[in-house]
């Protein structure tokens, strides 16, 4: 398999300096009608050219068995990351990381509220290494929450340190900290359990499953498009 790969990465090489080659030509020949479309054609070939050079220099450095800091994993889009979240049916995927933190007013069954604009950070950044941009939104709207509910994946440590500005009455963290009566334990589980439907419910209904914008950029761009419109409908609902 190794072979193989080190052979692929010398055919894409050569691409490469085909590719430059008709760019290059492309450019010199870009006069008059069309000059313009030619030029644009060149400048995205020669940004594939590099992206492509990048995936050479990584088929080099596995082959050599070295380290690879940074890995492109996509061409088309090159700002996303590999994420491993341990899932049994999808254990690797490819694309961004982003923290959303809904507020309600209660949090009895069936409770729906507003969505933050989520935090996001490049590569494969974990829940605690995105809560303090959750909590520096909190703060600059002057919001402190009375009770928190996160999933297990926060550690109890760096999360109450991140939080104690906040002040809440109660952080719990599904199977690491769960304070309170064991009636308190069993809602605060339900409801953070209800976080995942929620999430479902984004996906599948606002378009948060999938960016149709490319880059770090483009998929913030989109995020906060989809959570906007959930927003919105919550507030109709409201109204209605």
């Amino acid at each position: 398999m190794l072979k193989l790969t080190g052979q692929t990465g010398e055919l894409l090489e050569r691409s490469v300096k085909e590719a430059r080659r008709l760019a290059a030509a492309a450019r010199r020949r870009a006069r008059g009608r069309g000059a313009q479309a030619k030029l644009k054609a060149a400048a995205k070939l020669e940004q594939l050219g590099d992206r492509c050079e990048r995936v050479a220099r990584q088929i080099k450095q596995r082959v050599k068995g070295e380290p690879i800091s940074d890995r492109i994993v996509s061409l088309v889009d090159p700002d996303a990351r590999p994420i491993r979240k341990g899932k049994l049916g999808k254990p690797n995927e490819f694309g961004y990381v982003t923290q959303l933190a809904e507020l309600t007013e209660n949090t009895k069954r069936g409770a729906r509220g507003l969505i933050l604009p989520a935090a996001t950070a490049p590569g494969n950044p974990t829940e605690n290494a995105l809560l303090p941009d959750t909590v520096e939104e909190l703060r600059r709207l002057g919001i402190s929450p009375r009770e928190v509910a996160l999933d297990g994946g926060f550690q109890p440590g760096p999360t109450n340190e991140a939080l104690s500005e906040l002040q809440p009455e109660r952080v719990f963290i599904s199977g690491r900290q769960e304070p309170g009566s064991r009636r308190t334990r069993r809602r605060l589980q339900r409801y953070r359990t209800g976080a995942e439907g929620r999430i479902s419910h984004l996906k599948r209904r606002f378009g948060l499953g999938r960016s149709r914008l490319k880059g770090a950029e483009g998929q913030q761009t989109w995020t906060e498009w989809s959570i906007l419109a959930y927003n919105a409908d919550t507030l109709a609902l409201r109204a209605g």
